[in-house]
């Protein structure tokens, strides 16, 4: 008799500046960030094709953004994924400052350093 599927498990990996949604101890999918000053910057979110369709990449925002809230930090939602997630999930909504001209050069440089 095969057990069961563990159930997903989201890690925070900050030495990587990313949350991680984990299946069976294996990583299907992430959002990474960069912290610029108390804002955390997400940019990106991806899951694995493999689980495509499972709510996973919700699951994970979700729970990167209320690690955010207990944090103290505010979201700036570059990551297209974030910014329609926090479109639809208004307890959020709080948390969330605008994706301006500065804070994407910033973000730019940030990522440009090896």
């Amino acid at each position: 008799m095969s057990r069961p599927p563990a159930a997903p498990v989201v890690v925070h990996d900050d030495a990587h500046h990313r949350y991680e949604i984990l299946v069976d101890g294996g990583r299907a999918g992430l959002t990474a960030y960069r912290d610029h000053g108390d804002q955390r910057v997400f940019y990106h979110t991806a899951v694995d094709d493999t689980f495509a369709g499972q709510g996973l990449a919700g699951r994970l925002v979700e729970e990167a953004l209320t690690d955010v809230r207990a944090g103290g930090k505010r979201v700036v939602p570059v990551c297209k994924y974030v910014a329609k997630f926090l479109q639809r999930h208004e307890e959020f909504a709080d948390l969330a400052d605008p994706v301006t001209p500065d804070v994407l050069h910033w973000l730019r440089g940030e990522l440009d350093r090896p």
